[in-house]
């Protein structure tokens, strides 16, 4: 059978159970996910680094990691030929393009130091979402927006402050709105002698950031949790429950990063009650073994769950989707392939499912019907489809 003869098979096997294959693929096509950049070059930047620090770090020699912009910039062409539809890219501040030998630190820098950026964005069609990079740097080798020096805060606060402008400058730029995800490695390796004070000193360094003004119309502003990090594992300042209560407080997002809970909870199973009491949520999709590792994404138990949580809430404009690992053991385009093409493949998954009938036997308590119907449903020619 030809790939046409196989669809137009499962096209009809889907009618059966009311799934309308043609509008599961066009509303697939409509999904943007954000391409995250560091997945390139093992998350170094331009800025000369050859290190990670931040309780975050890449392991793997494989050859071929992009040196300079020109060669991220063609390997995320690359990898975009190889994935349907078309997407965002995702960057961190430390892929600041310099010209003409002039440098900036973190807190200095401007819109025009990501020109080429625009450029590049503009000439595919893409946009780009953007994150403060808090780490990997002489000023974070503790805390950050949580630290009790003040040029250390302060020095982290402007960072911030410069990154909301340039975020401005790439929605304007691109028309199209930027996410900008502020995440800290800010925590203690051992018990601490107090956990207040520092989350009081990152609540008013973000009340500072904000306070600054922007264009809602252009950024949303997320911030991310963590559960814990290498060299933080007793203690981290942005916990789940700190970021969660900060963002609805404070009128921005939560960001929600699949790796950066406890082994036992789930991103699938917090994302309804998200949705329920905020108008969007900020997903980073990654893969943690056994911790917060990011692996590359597969199409796994978990990223299904994910993607049918946001499709039966009918929520794929409200979900704000970037991936999110960094594997340095293997062709880093590939990594980027897969991992996208995974994350798609669960969307449409999740867009042949014939949810309102499996919510309705739910509310019927038809346990066995409903278990049943799942069942058959993972040898339903899914494949066809996604070919």
């Amino acid at each position: 059978m030809t790939i046409k003869e196989r669809y137009e098979y499962a096209k009809a096997r889907y009618a059966e159970i009311g799934v309308d294959t043609d509008k599961a693929l066009k509303l697939l096509s409509g999904k943007a996910i954000s391409m995250h950049c560091w997945q390139g070059d093992d998350v170094h930047g331009f800025e000369g680094s050859t290190s990670l620090d931040g309780g975050i770090q890449t392991t793997g020699n494989y050859p071929g990691a992009a040196r300079n912009p020109e060669e991220l910039m063609q390997d995320i062409d690359k990898a975009l030929s190889l994935i349907p539809g078309t997407h965002r890219i995702n960057l961190h501040a430390c892929y600041a393009i310099f010209e003409d030998g002039e440098m900036a630190d973190r807190d200095a820098l401007e819109p025009k130091h990501f020109k080429k950026w625009v450029e590049f964005a503009k000439e595919r069609g893409l946009g780009i979402d953007f994150n403060p990079t808090c780490f990997s740097h002489p000023m974070a080798k503790g805390l950050t927006l949580s630290s009790p020096d003040d040029n250390v805060r302060n020095f982290w606060i402007r960072h911030c402050i410069a990154c909301l402008r340039i975020s401005e400058y790439l929605a304007r730029e691109l028309g199209t709105p930027c996410l900008m995800n502020i995440w800290i490695p800010d925590g203690l390796k051992d018990v601490p002698a107090d956990r207040l004070a520092p989350r009081a000193r990152f609540k008013d360094s973000l009340d500072q950031i904000l306070a600054c003004g922007y264009d809602k119309s252009l950024v949303d502003v997320s911030l991310e949790s963590k559960v814990f990090g290498i060299g933080f594992e007793s203690y981290t300042v942005g916990s789940s429950e700190f970021t969660v209560n900060y963002a609805a407080k404070n009128g921005i997002l939560s960001l929600m990063d699949n790796g950066h809970y406890h082994p036992t909870e789930v991103v699938s199973d917090k994302l309804p009650s998200m949705l329920l009491f905020g108008d969007k949520v900020a997903l980073h999709v990654t893969r943690g073994v056994r911790w917060d590792s990011d692996h590359v994404v597969l199409f796994d138990d978990e990223t299904k769950e994910i993607a049918k949580e946001i499709v039966r809430n009918d929520a794929l404009d409200r979900v704000l989707v970037g991936l999110d690992y960094f594997d340095a053991s293997i062709n880093r385009i590939a990594a980027w392939v897969i991992g996208m093409r995974n994350f798609q493949k669960a969307l449409l998954y999740a867009l042949l499912t014939p949810n309102s009938c499996l919510a309705s036997l739910q509310d019927k308590a038809d346990g066995t019907r409903l278990m049943m119907m799942q069942e058959e449903l993972k040898f339903f020619p899914f494949a066809a489809v996604w070919a």
